[in-house]
């Protein structure tokens, strides 16, 4: 029998519980932080909508199942349309029996729209296979009628197109609301051997396409903005044409979607979009702002917000960033007083002073739609050097080719999807792919100066420049050499003087074109992304002999479906409006990274302040090292303090919108749009405080106020007011600070100090691995503290009570017993 004294005592049981579970506290592993590359965006796919096809006459589609994976919040944008269940396309390189055509509709029919509302039959493409079903012709093409239509019969078998407001079309080359070249149908998109498919469908609302009218407002004056509503209507074709005929055994199909009984077997998708009237009262001032579009959807999305907290309607006008830094200084009145800029503004001695607010975290991308055989192409490897040969034209079929081919490239590989350099690269890439030159903007940019100072910080690139030839014996196109390569440009340069016959041209002496014809220039970023997912990059090559009244002139190539192969060098955030797959880059540690929210934060962890301007970072691609992104980019809202009080008063609030509640990611009005990081918590401290200058004021010629103390190279956060060429500004990569937004577990912008020290990549994924092919939406901790860090904090303040509970729970029979002994 156990004594009182032998039995456990609840007071130790208590105390080696503790104990125990101050070591499971400690030996548990912590959830992942909720960093910016990990948390998913999710807001797109939760609006996905999947339908059934029915099964029809012939049972052609019972088994087809489609989703279109966003059908709300939309704005002109890409969307991801996929497939599975449906029989393969016959013959793969050619669309005679089995594919589906993807079309946008206005109505406000609730049960959806007409086929008089639907934009289609502008391609123009005689395709094999696709002749008739290109057009809006309802029941003729080769004898082929349809038993089923009875609106549009014998030679009256057109089907006009009704804008939702206006005079319908008249013909079928009518083009008065959409042409060829600005079409967003579908004729044709394959379904591969598994049954499965996908396509990214460009959705136009009202702003690019009045005739449909998506996202106009409908209600009637003072009621609640309603946003008229549209449709993505899919008609999948089988094998059985509108006459019942089987066409599966060699034959093909020659009627349009539109005809009756093709049209009966339409999948309909309501597509909800997002406003586009302007949500700014009438007669509130307006405050223009001008400069980089890296800022362009960003400023877009936190607009309507802005004119309700503000009472300032701010109008940003897209322009080049050297403009926008002389608009800052101007003193005229009628210049926007607020610029977003990638450099600097350099200010003339005794000119006022500027503050630069960071405002934006984006990048660069080289975006593509490339269609191979098995279906479209999601990833790409590319160096420094590949992108040197692209921009210097060194590819044979990058400048205007005849028999034989022109001597000052011959031996050069005719695309770079044949450079042995991209093959070594990319082993998975598909043969038969022959592209497009790379799409590049227009004009003078920072943007600009950006890639050619990716190319200057990799010596391969930099050797090729040069004149040296590659490994493979690949070398410069000559008539770039005496450009001055060997500094970084801010522009792209076209400058081979090369001219060929036009393709199909007939003779006698057929017209010819040249390098811009070829290779036409885009007018910025954003319309080389809309370019590529249109997939043409806009060239005539080809005589257009079929024209009455310009028989010698040049048209627009024809490229067909299952062909696309086009690349731009666009924004990120374009890139991810219009569902653009993007290159992943190499950068100075020899790692290729895509643009993700985890690799641009990184990418600015790497950069410096720039010399002469302690307040603005400077991209350095040959710091973007571990997996930084090299083509990462910070603009800046730069503006004088020399406007009057209420002026300066409008853009401070701006700034703290933009570094406040518009670095909440999300693609609703006010929120950081995807293909922005939001940025760290210093950047953001640095706005607030450049905010506070601006609207405060300061004299023209006096000091720059909240920069660094006397002798302190780093400063603190208190600053963000930096006149162009003075030291005196605050660095907003400097102080000690908090930890950036998202967990990225460091001040983004690295350390004061030592320009040399290496920068801390704690936002960095690790070594090797593979970061996002895509941008990630992001959940922003509003303090210094992710949920990850203060979970960790919790945890080790609980080990500690653990075990200073369970010692004093077992200090006291300890105490009992010691006493005992020494009792006579």
């Amino acid at each position: 029998m156990r004594t009182a004294l032998n039995r456990p005592r609840p007071r130790v049981l208590l105390a080696v519980g503790s104990l125990l579970a101050a070591l499971v506290v400690a030996l548990l592993p912590l959830p992942p932080a909720t960093t910016a590359a990990a948390a998913a965006d999710t807001g797109a796919e939760s609006s996905a909508v999947t339908k059934t096809g029915t099964k029809g006459e012939y049972d052609d589609f019972s088994h087809l199942k489609v989703t279109v994976h966003q059908t709300r919040n939309l704005r002109s944008q890409g969307v991801r349309i996929s497939w599975e269940g449906g029989a393969p396309t016959q013959p793969e390189t050619q669309f005679n029996v089995n594919f589906l055509q993807i079309m946008q509709c206005w109505g406000d029919d609730p049960a959806g729209p007409t086929r008089e509302q639907c934009e289609f039959g502008a391609t123009g493409i005689p395709l094999p296979g696709i002749m008739t079903s290109s057009r809006r012709v309802a029941s003729t093409g080769s004898g082929v009628g349809d038993p089923g239509e009875t609106q549009y019969t014998g030679t009256n078998n057109f089907v006009p197109f009704r804008p939702v407001d206006g005079s319908p079309t008249t013909s079928s080359t009518d083009y008065t609301y959409f042409g060829p070249l600005d079409t967003n149908e579908q004729i044709a998109s394959r379904i591969f051997a598994n049954g499965t498919g996908e396509v990214g469908f460009e959705v136009q609302d009202g702003s690019q396409a009045d005739h449909l009218g998506c996202g106009v407002n409908t209600a009637p004056p003072g009621g609640a903005v309603t946003p008229r509503s549209c449709w993505l209507v899919v008609v999948p074709r089988g094998t059985h044409d509108a006459d019942g005929s089987d066409r599966g055994a060699g034959g093909k199909l020659d009627t349009s979607p539109l005809s009756a009984t093709n049209w009966a077997q339409r999948m309909v998708f309501r597509l909800d979009f997002q406003p586009i009237a302007s949500f700014c009262r009438v007669g509130q001032a307006e405050r223009p702002i001008s400069g980089s579009e890296l800022a362009d959807d960003a400023v877009a999305s936190w607009g309507p917000k802005l004119c309700s907290s503000t009472g300032n309607t701010f109008v940003f006008n897209r322009e080049d960033e050297e403009s926008a830094r002389g608009e800052v200084l101007s003193t005229t009145t009628e210049t926007p007083g607020l610029g977003v800029t990638v450099d600097p503004v350099v200010r003339p001695g005794g000119g006022p002073s500027v503050v630069h607010a960071p405002v934006a975290l984006s990048g660069l991308a080289f975006a593509f739609f490339i269609e191979g055989p098995s279906g479209v192409v999601h990833e790409m490897n590319l160096t420094p050097r590949l992108v040197a040969k692209m921009l210097t034209h060194s590819y044979v079929r990058d400048v205007p080719w005849a028999i034989p081919v022109p001597e000052h490239v011959k031996g050069n590989p005719d695309y770079y999807t044949q450079d042995p350099e991209f093959e070594e690269l990319n082993p998975e890439f598909p043969e038969q792919v022959t592209p497009m030159s790379l799409i590049v903007p227009q004009g003078n940019s920072d943007t600009a100066r950006m890639i050619w100072n990716w190319l200057q910080a990799d010596k391969d690139a930099r050797d090729f420049l040069a004149g040296k030839e590659d490994p493979w014996g690949t070398r410069l196109n000559p008539y770039f050499k005496d450009l001055g390569l060997d500094t970084a440009l801010n522009n792209f340069p076209k400058v081979d003087e090369t001219r060929a016959p036009a393709v199909a041209g007939l003779p006698p002496n057929p017209p010819d074109y040249g390098i811009i014809d070829l290779a036409p220039y885009v007018a910025d970023l954003h319309d080389g992304a809309l370019r590529t997912r249109r997939g043409h990059n806009g060239r005539t090559i080809q005589q257009d002999v079929g024209s009455s009244t310009n028989p010698r002139g040049l048209k627009a190539d024809d490229i067909f479906p299952g062909h696309h192969a086009v690349m731009a060098i666009v924004d990120a955030a374009s890139a991810e409006r219009y569902g653009l797959s993007t290159a992943a880059l190499r950068n100075a540690d020899g790692n290729f990274v895509q643009p993700s929210v985890g690799t641009l934060q990184a990418g600015v962890d790497a950069m410096r302040p720039w010399p002469d301007n302690s307040a603005v970072l400077k991209p350095d691609p040959a710091r973007a090292k571990g997996q930084a992104y090299p083509l990462a980019a910070v603009t800046y809202a730069a503006a004088s303090v020399n406007q009057d009080a209420q002026a300066r008063k409008a853009y401070a609030d701006f700034i703290r919108f933009a570094a406040g509640p518009g670095q909440t990611p999300g693609r609703s009005a006010g929120e950081l749009p995807p293909g922005y990081a939001p940025l760290s918590m210093k950047l953001r401290r640095q706005a607030e405080a450049a905010a506070d200058a601006l609207e405060r004021g300061a004299p023209a010629d006096g000091p720059s106020t909240g920069g660094p103390a006397p002798g302190d190279p780093g400063g603190g956060d208190s600053g963000g007011l930096a006149s162009g060429g003075d030291t005196g500004g605050t660095s907003s990569g400097t102080g000690a600070g908090g930890a950036s937004s998202g967990g990225t577990g460091g001040d983004t912008g690295g350390t004061g100090g030592d320009p040399s020290a290496e920068p801390s990549n704690s936002s960095a994924a690790p070594p090797g691995s593979a970061p996002p092919s895509v941008m990630p939406q992001q959940n922003v901790a509003q303090s210094g503290i992710t949920p990850g860090e203060a979970l960790g904090v919790i945890r080790w303040v609980l080990l500690a009570v653990l075990v200073l509970g369970g010692a004093a729970a077992l200090s006291g029979p300890v105490f009992l017993r010691f006493a005992r002994r020494r009792t006579p």
